[in-house]
């Protein structure tokens, strides 16, 4: 019997992140195989907000690492402290987002644990875990096993519905941090750029409008109105981020951010496979598009035929109607 731990994402503020819900959501599909329970680990400088919002998920356990070197990610800080509490798990998985991505190979390297990235699946077959990772931009997958005691993984947020509260309260347990060593004296922590605006996060928003190249200088122009009207965040293809109409922050795709809302509006997005592999687990699509031909209609559940900036504009109008 192995238990599984779950590796927490939280802000610089201390916010719990919604992407750790499918984290513990991947957790609770491997546990038949497994045999055991979950626990959680929160680690940051003032994680105990989070720690107390994770306790009515269902967890053996919260386990929460505090210190004030861990006000801003490193893997360099953190990875120590996640290899020193995993090492008495079967199996630790995180979210696939940047910080997953960039911390659990490292603390495979070193628990010497086999790695599964970026998994869209997990399932119990006997005793044994196997798990689903896309390849080729999600045209094909492929199915692996693990052989290591302990086994790393990460989960692809877009795949897995974020966990609902169990009710329960899980114990809180507290563990020191685990000396980072010299690889972390070598690594500063300068500064994060980010994009400042009052939407929802790209990656935890419900709703999405993103638009193509098609929309050139007048990207905001068109799409700001919209988003407004529907609470959404703004995205963009990378076509649009790489001909300087949005910024990067913006990019959804296979090389941006992998998004499953439950409204994605597309427009003037042509439907290019590095931009379907980020965003086709989204629940419902919409695509508005003057060529008939755009790939993009052929995922999209309803698509409009037009010219976007008529089409946009019109439909602005329309949803404030409804609103009054």
């Amino acid at each position: 019997m192995a238990n599984a731990l779950v590796i927490a994402e939280i802000s610089e503020d201390g916010k719990l992140k919604k992407s750790t819900l499918s984290a513990i959501a991947f957790a609770k599909k491997a546990l038949p195989a497994l045999g055991g329970s979950f626990s959680i680990l929160v680690l940051g400088e003032k994680p105990e907000a989070a720690a107390a919002e994770l306790t009515g998920y269902g967890a053996a356990k919260i386990v929460v690492c505090a210190d004030a070197s861990l006000a801003q990610y490193t893997a360099e800080r953190f990875a120590p402290t996640v290899a020193e509490v995993g090492k008495a798990y079967g199996l630790l998985v995180a979210t696939a987002t940047s910080f997953g991505k960039d911390l659990m190979p490292r603390v495979a390297g070193r628990l010497d644990a086999a790695y599964a990235g970026d998994c869209s699946a997990v399932a119990a077959e006997g005793n044994k875990l196997v798990y689903k990772r896309p390849m080729f931009a999600g045209n094909v997958f492929g199915y692996c096993e693990l052989g290591t005691p302990i086994q790393i993984a990460t989960a692809r947020q877009s795949e897995f519905d974020a966990a609902e509260a169990s009710g329960g309260q899980s114990p809180i347990e507290s563990v020191q941090l685990t000396p980072p060593g010299v690889a972390a004296a070598r690594v500063e922590y300068v500064a994060f750029d980010s994009v400042k605006n009052e939407r929802p996060e790209l990656s935890e928003a419900s709703i999405i409008v993103s638009g193509g190249r098609a929309l050139k200088e007048r990207f905001a122009e068109v799409l700001e109105p919209l988003a407004d009207a529907l609470g959404a965040a703004v995205g963009a293809s990378r076509a649009a981020v790489d001909a300087g109409y949005a910024p990067g922050d913006y990019q959804v795709g296979q090389t941006g951010k992998i998004v499953a809302p439950a409204l994605y509006v597309a427009v003037g997005i042509s439907g290019a496979i590095q931009h379907i592999a980020g965003m086709k687990g989204s629940k419902k699509i919409v695509a508005i598009n003057k060529d008939p031909e755009a790939p993009i209609f052929q995922i999209a559940d309803y698509g409009l035929v037009a010219d976007l900036f008529q089409a946009v504009p019109e439909l602005v109008k329309a949803l404030a109607s409804r609103k009054k």
